[in-house]
């Protein structure tokens, strides 16, 4: 729940911070009955969203149960690397954004109401489409709702701070919130990257590697169990699993996997952007030398 809370609300600001822009350079220039254009836009991909969501799950349960573990599988490893993209993409265009979707929507307004949606339809829609497939394959592999609570309740504080932030009653660092969260879906995305080796290695996509020890699972090949310390029925053991995808018995590939991305994918997000060098203005042609 608290690991799609945090999803959600990230993603749900970054949605609200597009639509809060739209609408801001719409009121600049003084165009504020064209809005409901954009309302129109962000409505039609709450919808896309909705529909590929319920197409996806009814598919997914027509399926075998080794289909179900591959696209489940297959489907975690693609949230993983949603994750990873979307945090590097807010962290290299923050700072532009604002420019770049104004851009957009001086284009827009030259061409008609109709192409205000489509910006909309189209900003808002990845971002929602985005939230989807993350979310996706944790709520399939819970029994309960509470995946699905945690990513509405953080969209839900996401749209509220959205508001706030655009009506100016909240200030925000927008990069220093960006950055912790940064962080935190890391290891989020590293755990759903080792659940979703864990659903290959049932449906026997991926090899079963070599270092079994005892109290073998049904994978055969565990790195170690501390199932005694960490019970996975405890509380802890269910936060842990709920925040992180942390599993007391993990097999070798699943945490090969886990710290492999952690080791390749921290650092990057540590190293600091390199900034853009500035141009140098050369002397005009004739001038004197001193």
């Amino acid at each position: 729940m608290l690991a799609n809370f945090l999803i959600g609300l990230r993603e749900g600001l970054e949605a609200s911070l597009i639509v809060s822009i739209l609408i801001a350079y719409l009121v600049k220039t003084r165009r504020r009955h064209e809005i409901r254009y954009v309302w129109a836009g962000v409505a039609a991909a709450l919808v896309l969203v909705v529909v590929a969501f319920t197409v996806v799950t009814i598919v997914f349960d027509q399926l075998s149960f080794k289909a179900q573990e591959a696209v489940g599988g297959t489907l975690s490893i693609l949230a993983a690397i949603l994750v990873t993209w979307m945090i590097f993409w807010m962290r290299r265009t923050a700072r532009t954004l604002k420019r770049e979707l104004e851009g957009q929507m001086a284009d827009a307004l030259a061409l008609g109401p109709f192409a205000l949606a489509i910006v909309a339809f189209l900003t808002v829609g990845r971002e929602g489409l985005e939230t989807a497939a993350i979310i996706w394959s944790t709520i399939i592999s819970s029994t309960t709702a509470e995946p699905f609570v945690g990513a509405t309740l953080g969209i839900v504080v996401a749209v509220v701070l959205g508001a706030g932030i655009y009506r100016g009653a909240i200030k925000v660092n927008l990069g220093k919130f960006f950055t912790i969260t940064g962080y935190l879906l890391i290891v989020v995305a590293a755990g759903v990257l080792a659940y979703g080796v864990h659903d290959l290695q049932e449906a026997a996509f991926l090899p079963r590697l070599t270092g079994e020890v005892g109290g073998l699972t049904n994978l055969g090949n565990q790195a170690f169990d501390i199932s005694s310390t960490i019970p996975p029925d405890s509380w802890y053991g269910t936060l842990l699993k709920g925040t992180i995808n942390f599993q007391p018995n993990p097999s070798w590939l699943q945490t090969l996997a886990w710290l492999g991305y952690l080791a390749i994918v921290l650092p990057l997000y540590l190293r600091k952007p390199t900034p853009k060098a500035t141009p140098v203005a050369q002397p005009a042609s004739g001038t004197a030398r001193r």
